[in-house]
C-alpha cells in the first residue's frame, strides 16, 4: 500500500514539472509579443502621427466644405435667379461649386484610402489565424494594435535554451507564416529577438545582445532559404533584455520575457498614394 502511495505522488510531482514547463513557455510566447510591439513603436508612432495629420486635414476640409455650402445656399435664396447675377457674381458663383465638388471629392478619397488599408490589416488578421488556428493559443498569438499586426512565438517552440538553432516544430510554423506573407508581396516584416537578463556567454555568443540577433536573423534565414520570402521584404532585429514586458524577478516573468515577434510593419507610402492618386483623380 505504502509502495503504490509513493507512485502516486511521484506521479502527481512530475505531472506538475510538466505544467510548470508549458507555463514557463507561454509566458515567454506573451513577452515575445509584447517586446515587438515595443520594437516598433517608434515606427508605429510616427505612422499614427501621420494619421491624425491626414484625419485633422479631413476634419478641416469637412468643416469648409460645410461653411460653403451654407454660404452658397444663402447666396442663391437671397438672389432668386441667377439669370440676376452679375457676370463676375456668376463667375464667382461658379468657382464657389467647383471648389466644393473637388472639395468633397478629396474627403471622400481619404475616406477611401483609411478604409482600404483597415481591410488590408482585417485580411491579413484573418488569414494568419485561418492557417494557424489550429497551433496553441500559449504558442503563437496574433494581434492588432494601432493598424499594426503582431505575430508572438514563445521561444520554447522557437528554440532550445542559450540556443539559436531553430527547431523542426518552428518550420511547419514558419511555414504557415510564409504562405500567408508570401500571398501578400505588397507588405514588409521584422523579426525581433527578445531575452531575459540573465547572463549569457557561450562559444560563439558574447551577451544577450548576440543571442537575440542571432536567433531573429536566424527565423529570417529559415523564411528566405526554406520558404523562399524575398529578402528585401525582411528585417531582423534584436532587443536584448531591454525591453521586458515585466519585472525579471522571478523565472515566470523571465519566461514572459524571452520571445520572437514578427512585426508587419505599415508602409505608409502605400496609403499615401492612394490618396495622392484620388486627388491626381479629382482634377
Amino acid at each position: 500500500m505504502k509502495k503504490a502511495v509513493a507512485l502516486l505522488v511521484s506521479g502527481v510531482l512530475l505531472a506538475s514539472c510538466v505544467s510548470q514547463k508549458k507555463f514557463t513557455e507561454l509566458e515567454e510566447l506573451q513577452q515575445n509579443t509584447k517586446n515587438l510591439l515595443d520594437s516598433t513603436s517608434v515606427q508605429l508612432n510616427s505612422c499614427n502621427e501621420e494619421k491624425e495629420a491626414a484625419l485633422a486635414q479631413l476634419a478641416t476640409l469637412t468643416e469648409q466644405n460645410r461653411f460653403l455650402t451654407v454660404n452658397n445656399q444663402d447666396l442663391i435664396n437671397n438672389i432668386g435667379n441667377l439669370t440676376t447675377l452679375s457676370k463676375k457674381g456668376a463667375d464667382n458663383l461658379e468657382r464657389s461649386l467647383e471648389s466644393m465638388k473637388e472639395k468633397d471629392i478629396r474627403i471622400q478619397r481619404m475616406q477611401d484610402a483609411v478604409t482600404k488599408k483597415d481591410s488590408v490589416t482585417l485580411a491579413l488578421v484573418t488569414s494568419l489565424k485561418g492557417v494557424l488556428g489550429n497551433m496553441s493559443d500559449d504558442d503563437i498569438e496574433i494581434n492588432v494594435e494601432k493598424g499594426v499586426v503582431y505575430v508572438s512565438i514563445s521561444d520554447k517552440l522557437l528554440f532550445r535554451s542559450g540556443s539559436y538553432t531553430v527547431t523542426s516544430r518552428a518550420k511547419e510554423v514558419l511555414g504557415k507564416v510564409a504562405k500567408v506573407v508570401n500571398d501578400k508581396p505588397e507588405l514588409e516584416f521584422m523579426v525581433e529577438g527578445h531575452t531575459d537578463n540573465v547572463p549569457i556567454k557561450k562559444d560563439g555568443i558574447q551577451d544577450n545582445w548576440d543571442l537575440s540577433v542571432m536567433r531573429a536573423t536566424a527565423v529570417v534565414r529559415i523564411l528566405e532559404n526554406d520558404f523562399d520570402v524575398a529578402p528585401s521584404r525582411m528585417t531582423a532585429a534584436g532587443r536584448s533584455y531591454y525591453l521586458p514586458v515585466a519585472d525579471n524577478d522571478t523565472a515566470a516573468n523571465r519566461a514572459k520575457n524571452r520571445r520572437t515577434r514578427i512585426v508587419v510593419l505599415p508602409k505608409l507610402d502605400q496609403f499615401y498614394d492612394l490618396i495622392d492618386k484620388g486627388m491626381s483623380a479629382a482634377k
